[in-house]
């Protein structure tokens, strides 16, 4: 098996050479301790995520697992290069060997964008004001406006009273036409600090007139503070006006100027995908609603606040290029401009953006690699067979809590075979995931297992519920842990104020340990 030592591994992060770092666990596993630019693909899911995170497969690759404890990162080799990876090598050791040698390790998701954030706070000084501060302002009538720059399906579940939906890169798109007066006082929030302070500053280095700051601790530091949120809201910010749109193209301009934000034309961009040896990311930084209504051929949705606060989720190949679009080219620059400052050396904005050729329309869809096997079962016929099969179910362990087929087992896929061990060989076999696809995929892999007739659920799980068959729910009958998912504090069941707490302690505590690993190439203008 090919291997790289920790202290190669740590050169070639610090080159300028592409380079993939994949770490092959479960999220909740990776959540615990993990490389800082290491990317969550984890190897139940690997072939619905690395198509996007890693679009060549010449790009030099690097896994991670376990180590000596386990054989994930074999299998992941194995799997990739079957894929058509044609250049990936293991962590010798995986994190312990990498800790081993004296090197950092990190706890959390979206690490670098959050430590990113942390960055931003710190040598920007950006201002922030504390729960109580807004509450009062808010009680005594001062002229405040409250954003929220989270995606609606975050905002909608809970955010501050009178807070208007935002996400990140809308703000200097969207601010001018909900604060036109100069005077009024203007607090950006998320959930926690990231996305507050991104969000803060982004308007300060766009330079609107009104005084700006961000929520310290966000919707966190609300409920902590004792204050209630509110649930189901849907207000949100319109499309600027004819002078909101001038005050917005403006703000793009100057902040072009003060962080050199490049622009390329399409012919050029088209020459660079052809380019041997270079990763291109094409990234349309607008809404999903409006991407789905018309974008580029090429072009993955990656809603510019998103793209800043979890990069990582979008893109995992180091040194690679990224070309964002979008349709007058305020979101993209103010999406450039954050994401050369996180270090990224070759960000561009598309010139025209959408406006530069031929749109098609729907919703993003995930490249999906590897041979997928035909699911020949129906909802009705397994339905009709339910008491004579084993379903095994291999979606996320939170849907399955919620919903899943009566008398399904669940496991991941990494974790399989076990999942067959205790099924009696004449019972046939059904799997499941959410639409059916990592089904298919582990089609092959189960038939492999033994003497089992093993199907698949035609539309998974998602059909089953549509077609309003029975279901049951609860964390029963899993096999291993339920390690799959990383849980926000809020989402806890239990103590959720102490996770709240030991979390925004944590991002506050990022700072240090950046600068101790050595890697990051956060820059300042």
């Amino acid at each position: 098996m090919h291997e790289i030592s920790p202290p190669e591994l740590k050169r070639l992060l610090l080159g300028d050479d592409e380079i993939a770092l994949l770490d092959v666990r479960e999220e909740g596993a990776f959540s615990e301790a993990h490389l800082l630019f290491a990317a969550c693909v984890p190897f139940s899911r690997i072939e619905l995520l690395v198509g996007d995170l890693v679009p060549r497969n010449d790009t030099p690759v690097v896994v991670v697992g376990e180590g000596e404890d386990g054989d994930l990162d074999r299998r992941a080799l194995e799997r990739l290069r079957g894929l058509g990876y044609a250049d990936v090598r293991v962590l010798a050791g995986g994190v312990a060997a990498w800790q081993a040698a004296g090197f950092e390790l990190f706890s959390g998701v979206n690490v670098p964008s959050k430590a990113f954030g942390e960055f931003v706070e710190h040598t920007c000084e950006t201002p922030r004001l504390t729960a109580p501060e807004v509450k009062r302002m808010l009680d005594e009538g001062r002229d405040v406006v409250i954003v929220d720059a989270r995606p609606f399906e975050e905002y909608t579940r809970m955010n501050i009273p009178s807070a208007t939906d935002m996400p990140g890169a809308e703000l200097a798109f969207r601010i001018h036409d909900i604060a036109p007066d100069p005077e009024t006082f203007v607090v950006v929030n998320c959930a926690g600090r990231t996305r507050s302070i991104i969000g803060a500053q982004s308007l300060i280095n766009a330079g609107i007139g009104n005084p700006v700051a961000a929520l310290k601790d966000g919707t966190m530091g609300w409920h902590l503070a004792g204050f209630e949120l509110e649930h189901g809201s849907t207000r949100t910010a319109p499309a600027p006006s004819a002078g909101g749109m001038a005050k917005a193209l403006a703000a793009a301009e100057r902040v072009a100027e003060r962080f050199a934000v490049r622009t390329e034309d399409a012919a050029t961009v088209d020459q660079w995908r052809r380019t041997e040896g270079r990763t291109t990311y094409l990234l349309d930084v607008r809404s999903p609603e409006e991407y789905a209504e018309g974008h580029l051929p090429g072009y993955r949705n990656a809603p510019g606040g998103q793209l800043v606060q979890a990069t990582d989720q979008f893109v995992a190949v180091r040194n690679a290029w990224l070309v964002l679009a979008d349709d007058v080219g305020v979101r993209a620059t103010m999406t450039a401009s954050w994401l050369l400052q996180m270090g990224w050396p070759n960000v561009y904005v598309l010139e025209g953006g959408i406006g530069s050729g031929a749109l098609v329309t729907g919703a993003w869809e995930p490249t999906v690699l590897g041979t997928r096997g035909v699911a020949s079962v129906t909802t009705d016929e397994l339905a009709a067979r339910l008491d004579a099969v084993r379903v095994v179910d291999l979606g996320p362990s939170p849907a399955y809590e919620r919903h899943h087929i009566p008398g399904a087992v669940w496991c991941v896929r990494s974790r399989l075979a076990a999942a067959f061990v205790d099924i009696p060989a004449d019972v046939d076999v059904v799997l499941t995931s959410p639409d059916g696809t990592l089904a298919e995929i582990a089609l092959e892999e189960a038939r492999g297992l033994g003497g089992h007739r093993v199907e698949a659920l035609q539309g998974g799980t998602e059909r089953w519920l549509a077609d309003g068959h029975e279901t049951e729910a609860g964390l029963v009958r899993t096999v291993g842990p339920t390690d799959d998912v990383w849980y926000k504090p809020y989402q806890h069941r239990d103590s959720q104020e102490k996770f709240m707490r030991e979390y925004l302690s944590w991002e506050v505590a990022l700072v240090g340990q950046i600068e101790r690993d050595g890697t990051t190439r956060f820059r300042t203008f």
